[in-house]
């Protein structure tokens, strides 16, 4: 299907919806409280998910592809913008924004950002970012966000944000990672107190991690 002919379907979709409304509108008593009434907007949700919600899905997964490439790559331009042939995170976010491709495109997109020290952007990109169900994806957004704040020099929002990021994921690989993070900030802004709260609880919480092997030094430089 070509773009301008996936472009059209979206739009008359729209307009079917946008029919739809008014109907319901006008005829919203006799829809809710008729017999069928409930039966009807199952139906409608159930044909809404088939023929509009799943094919943009597939859509967005489709156009993500090349930007993922890219990003491998460590193209972030070309990630971020396409080449001409096919769409980058950005032409991807404004496309399919309410996909869960969309979604990811715009943490993909904050990461391209902050690899080309373009902090502010990358903030600005995981604002739109909504958090998902994972104990890995949301957490590391959280992180990033952290890191481009600290980049920018507000280091109390910075540690803030990867003490969230910790508690989250309470995993080995990624709290670990953040509450050092943490703690090296909050060393650095002469706070030793809650620096060795940060330290004390990768020692006794992730004793998994890497991080867990070196921390005694980093306990030993608070007191």
């Amino acid at each position: 299907m070509s773009k301008k002919n996936a472009k059209t379907q979206v739009n008359e979709f729209d307009e079917t919806l946008a029919a739809s409304k008014s109907f319901f509108e006008k005829n919203q008593k006799a829809i809710l409280w008729g017999g069928g009434g409930l039966l009807a907007i199952v139906i409608i949700a159930l044909l809404v998910h088939q023929f509009y919600i799943t094919p943009l899905n597939n859509r967005a997964n489709e156009s993500i592809f090349h930007a993922e490439q890219a990003f491998i790559d460590g193209n972030y331009e070309k990630a971020l913008n396409g080449d001409g042939e096919s769409m980058g995170f950005l032409a991807v976010i404004d496309e399919f924004g309410n996909t869960k491709a969309g979604n990811i495109a715009c943490l993909y997109a904050a990461k391209c950002y902050a690899a080309t020290e373009k902090y502010q952007e990358a903030i600005e990109m995981l604002d739109r970012f909504s958090n998902c169900d994972d104990e890995m994806i949301s957490p590391a957004a959280i992180a990033l966000k952290g890191n481009c704040y600290a980049e920018l020099g507000e280091n109390e929002k910075a540690a803030e944000l990867l003490l969230k990021a910790a508690k989250e994921a309470d995993n080995n690989t990624i709290s670990p990672t953040c509450l050092l993070q943490a703690g090296q900030i909050y060393t650095s802004l002469g706070q030793n107190e809650k620096a060795l709260d940060c330290y004390n609880q990768i020692k006794s919480k992730y004793q998994q991690s890497n991080a867990y092997y070196e921390i005694d030094k980093y306990i030993e430089a608070c007191k």
